[in-house]
């Protein structure tokens, strides 16, 4: 890592396939770290946060050490099942439908492609977002 909020290369290599996988999903580099969007709407942004360089979002994720968060859109009826959960999943103060998620050697990946199927599917539009199947049911 380079630069302030750069991604391990094998975590981004996990990240690619299942956003890319979205139909019409692209991917930019974000303000800090990597995002995937539809259209221009965000349907992901992983960055790792230095809570000496980011204490705001090292702070909502509880953080006393460098760690690499992957933040995306959740249904609000799932949210207080996930958070429940305890880690890795911390809540933004930004927006009721963001939820936020520790990436590290514990990370269920097959779970992270539910949940940004998911947040794909609340910011695609309706035509692409039928395209990826049903919801999956709520947590909990």
């Amino acid at each position: 890592m380079t630069e302030p909020g750069d991604v391990p290369p094998e975590v981004l290599g996990r990240l690619r396939p299942i956003c890319l996988g979205l139909p019409e999903t692209y991917e930019e580099p974000a303000w800090v770290g990597t995002r995937w969007r539809i259209r221009k709407r965000t349907i992901a942004h992983v960055l790792t946060v230095d809570p000496d360089r980011q204490p705001l979002l090292a702070r909502a994720a509880a953080l006393d050490e460098p760690a690499c968060l992957l933040i995306f859109r959740s249904p609000l009826d799932e949210i207080a099942g996930l958070l429940a959960t305890g880690h890795p999943f911390y809540k933004p103060d930004w927006s009721p439908n963001v939820l936020g998620m520790i990436l590290d050697g514990q990370t269920d990946w097959e779970e992270v492609g539910e949940l940004l199927t998911e947040s794909y599917r609340i910011m695609a539009p309706k035509r692409l977002a039928a395209q990826v199947g049903p919801p999956t049911p709520p947590v909990g």
